[in-house]
């Protein structure tokens, strides 16, 4: 009965292939694969038992080969895709866990570089109105100039003229000539130059030299700055 067991059932040269197979495959999921250490175990203890099972069955008068490396991957293909669909997602679950669990420097805020202020446009100056010239003023009209000579009148001021034959020398014909000539009072006389008596004594035709002789205009000086009571005082010495 034993020996029936023995030989119905794997040889331990199989189980030491299965074992062997189970090793390769589990080092290819863990490796290769990148499956976690439980995930690739589970497969590769798959991968002995089927391995163990599959060569240790007694096949009719086919010789007891090792398995090759080609079957080897087959088998490990062949229990990678019967594992169930929970083994699969254990190592990426296990990844993202670790993923999730590192922790992650906080990135320092990148300060934006402040926008350049716009420089303010300056606003244009207006152009400087064009002066208005200066209205142009009116040429005053030239003064007349005044005549050489002395001061001449057309008529006695006021319509009345000054008594001048209180003058010594002036009599009613000498007065009468020195009115005709524009001279009615005694001022006129009293601001007469030497010029202007040369110019008179060279009007005066017959009574040419009584103005220096017989001193009109020292006279006329007299009466105009003191009076004619004062000017008769004087007059009676002569004191002019």
């Amino acid at each position: 009965m034993n020996n029936a067991e023995m030989k119905n059932g794997p040889h331990f040269e199989m189980w030491v292939i299965g074992i062997a197979a189970g090793l390769v495959a589990a080092a290819v999921m863990y490796v290769v694969g990148q499956y976690g250490f439980m995930a690739a175990a589970f497969v590769g203890a798959l991968v002995a038992l089927v391995v163990a099972a599959v060569f240790g069955m007694p096949q009719a008068k086919a010789p007891v080969l090792p398995p090759s490396a080609e079957d080897e991957a087959e088998a490990a293909a062949e229990a990678a895709a019967m594992m169930p669909a929970s083994a699969k997602a254990a190592p990426a679950a296990v990844a993202a866990a670790a993923f999730v669990s590192a922790p992650v420097e906080a990135a320092a805020p990148v300060k934006a570089p402040r926008a350049a202020k716009p420089a303010a446009a300056k606003p244009a100056k207006a152009p400087a109105a064009a002066k208005t010239p200066a209205a142009a003023k009116p040429a005053k009209a030239p003064k007349p100039k005044k005549e050489a000579g002395p001061l001449r009148l057309t008529a006695p001021r006021k319509g009345k003229a000054d008594d001048l034959k209180e003058i010594e020398g002036i009599g009613p014909a000498m007065e009468k000539l020195v009115n005709g000539m524009g001279f009615y009072h005694f001022d006129q006389i009293a601001g007469w130059s030497d010029a202007d008596v040369a110019l008179v004594e060279s009007e005066m035709k017959t009574f040419k030299g009584r103005i220096l002789r017989d001193k009109w205009v020292a006279q006329a000086k007299i009466i105009v700055a003191e009076g004619l009571d004062a000017f008769r005082e004087r007059a009676k010495t002569n004191n002019y």
